[in-house]
This record gives structure tokens, C-alpha cells and sequence, in this order.
């Protein structure tokens, strides 16, 4: 098992194990957060071409690694193949690069006075490692304490799915799903988990296709440990792996 350390991040790579996932995410202590930036490292210069010149520019360079694997562009099967890869790279799966892309996320007054926690589970993740720009895939729990303010439930899928859509690390990924609905919902009451398998363990290196990864960032109310227990019970992370 690995343990890396990240405040309040906590992060799992998981085969076969005894404990659950909440014991270990509930007993473990914050440490100095290691990470440089939470913010997804972009140029400045990140938006200056148009999505038709990224789209024209990239199919080019596919076109070349093909090229240089030695696979015959000409072939029917493989002529489209740049085109097709460079318009899901900057039209699907990293289209949460796009500050526009961002979703508008309207918030309303809680009316009912609901004051217990809201848990929105099992949201898909699909993302890019940004390592090996090989596939994340898994599962997002998001829950929140109302501060007054209540959000559409959709519009968490779609925070996650817009972070999801680019390329990424898990760690980063959970923390910027938080810290946009603490803005959002202007509270500090928020916590996500996510479970996702990583192609870059799963399909290469050591091909392990049992393990994933379990990360956490908790903030306001949900670090402490019944809230935090609350919320875990809820999700039923309590699957060994």
C-alpha cells in the first residue's frame, strides 16, 4: 500500500487489503501539503490559437508519431486517425482546458432549511493522466453543508466532469472540485472522494489491473471525524479491495 502525503489529500494505490477505506481516511493526520499548485499549469499564451489551429497543428504531429512508428499513413484505416485524435484532444477530452467550458453553477436559497449534508455519489470520472496521457476512469462522491445557499444537482456532475477534462492528477483534480464549490456555494463545508482506476498502472509498467486509487480532500465541518465518518458511511466506501 502506498501512502502518500498530501494535506488533507490522501492518496491510495489499493489491491487486496483488510481495512476499509474510511478507517484509513479517517485516522490519518494532515500534513504540509507537497503539492507546487493546485491550479492546472497553463501558458499564458494557453488561448492565443484558435481550437481550428490547435485542431490543424496537433493533427500534424500525430500524424508525425504515427509516421515514425512506421505505420503507413496511407492506409484507409489510418489516413483519418490525426484529424480524429486531434479534434477529441481539444474538443472532448481536454475541453475543460477552456475557461469558457466552465459551467455556470446558480445557486439558490435553502428554503427548507435542510441542515444535515448533501451527497451526490457514484458522479464518472473520466479523465488524462498528465503523465502518460493515458485514460483515469472511476468514481466521484461529492457532499456539502448548506450555508444558506443549495446548488442543482447536476451542476456537481458538471463541475467534475469540466476538472475531469483535462489533463490531470488525481490529487489536483479532488482539490479543485472542492475548492470550486466552496466558492460557489460560499462555505468551506465541502468534501469529495474519488476511486478511479488508472490506465498508466492498470495497461502498462507493472499492469497491475486490480489496484486504484482513493483520494480525499475535506474541508470545514467534514474534517471533523464524525462528519467525515458521516459522510463515508453514506458512500459505503468500506469495500476491500
Amino acid at each position: 500500500m502506498l501512502l502518500c502525503k498530501f494535506a488533507p489529500i490522501v492518496v491510495y494505490s489499493l489491491r487486496q487489503d483488510s481495512m476499509k477505506i474510511e478507517d484509513l481516511l479517517e485516522n490519518i493526520e494532515d500534513h504540509d501539503h507537497l503539492s507546487s499548485n493546485e491550479e492546472t499549469p497553463l501558458r499564458a499564451d494557453a488561448f492565443a490559437l484558435s481550437d481550428a489551429e490547435k485542431i490543424e497543428s496537433i493533427k500534424k504531429d500525430v500524424h508525425h508519431i504515427l509516421e515514425t512508428l512506421g505505420m503507413d499513413m496511407t492506409d484507409d484505416s489510418l489516413k483519418g486517425t490525426p484529424n480524429r485524435v486531434a479534434k477529441m484532444f481539444v474538443q472532448e477530452i481536454f475541453g475543460g482546458l477552456r475557461p469558457d467550458k466552465k459551467p455556470s453553477a446558480s445557486t439558490f436559497d435553502n428554503k427548507y432549511k435542510y441542515g444535515e449534508m448533501l451527497v451526490e455519489k457514484n458522479i464518472v470520472v473520466y479523465s488524462t493522466c498528465e503523465h502518460h496521457l493515458l485514460p483515469i476512469v472511476g468514481r466521484a462522491h461529492v457532499a456539502y453543508i448548506s450555508n444558506g445557499s443549495v446548488v442543482g444537482l447536476s451542476k456537481m456532475n458538471r463541475i467534475v466532469d469540466y476538472y475531469a477534462k483535462r489533463p490531470q492528477v488525481q490529487e489536483r483534480l479532488n482539490i479543485q472540485i472542492v475548492r470550486e464549490l466552496q466558492k460557489v456555494l460560499n462555505t468551506d463545508d465541502v468534501a469529495c472522494v474519488i476511486d478511479a482506476k488508472h490506465l498508466c498502472v492498470n495497461s502498462r509498467g507493472i499492469r497491475d489491473i486490480e489496484s486504484s486509487t482513493v483520494t480525499g480532500e475535506f474541508g470545514g465541518k467534514f474534517k471533523e471525524a464524525g462528519i467525515r465518518r458521516e459522510f463515508l458511511d453514506y458512500i459505503k466506501m468500506d469495500t476491500k479491495f
